[in-house]
């Protein structure tokens, strides 16, 4: 947690809309499928889909476009149950303190922000248990701390 943190940000809101957009439909590159694009498109979900529940639907969603790319949902790679989980908590967390109103605005201040970082699970997880089969297949509590 100590290592410099750059993520990439991004410019306009029509951007991290097309990312959204692009994971529901399953258009969107493999390549474009990055750590900042899976926030962006959290936080766009949680705050332009009200039609979408997010907790019902972020796994199917994300296996459909890992598989839609050509990728695996395994023991190994792909969907990551308690990962996913740990930042849709923390992206509804930055939301309920944010000032921002621009949907790239949010998106660029979360990602520099704590939360944006890619360890920021490991915070509440003990590595072994983050990256073991039983939380990349379904969702386990932290063993270190809960969300905040």
């Amino acid at each position: 947690m100590t290592t410099e943190y750059k993520p990439r940000l991004f410019e306009r809101d029509a951007d991290i809309r097309a990312l959204g957009e692009g994971l529901l439909a399953c258009t969107l590159p493999r390549e474009a499928w990055t750590h900042e694009a899976h926030l962006g498109a959290c936080l766009w979900l949680l705050t332009e889909r009200p039609d979408i529940d997010v907790d019902a639907e972020i796994a199917p969603i994300i296996r459909r476009f890992n598989e839609s790319v050509g990728g695996v949902n395994d023991d190994t790679q792909g969907y990551h149950d308690s990962i996913t989980r740990a930042f849709v908590a923390a992206v509804r967390s930055f939301l309920s303190g944010t000032n921002e109103t621009g949907l790239a605005a949010r998106v660029n201040a979360m990602l520099l922000s704590d939360v944006g970082r890619r360890d920021w699970p490991l915070r509440f997880y003990s590595r072994d248990l983050l990256f073991s089969v039983a939380a990349r297949r379904a969702f386990v509590e932290p063993d270190l701390a809960p969300f905040p």
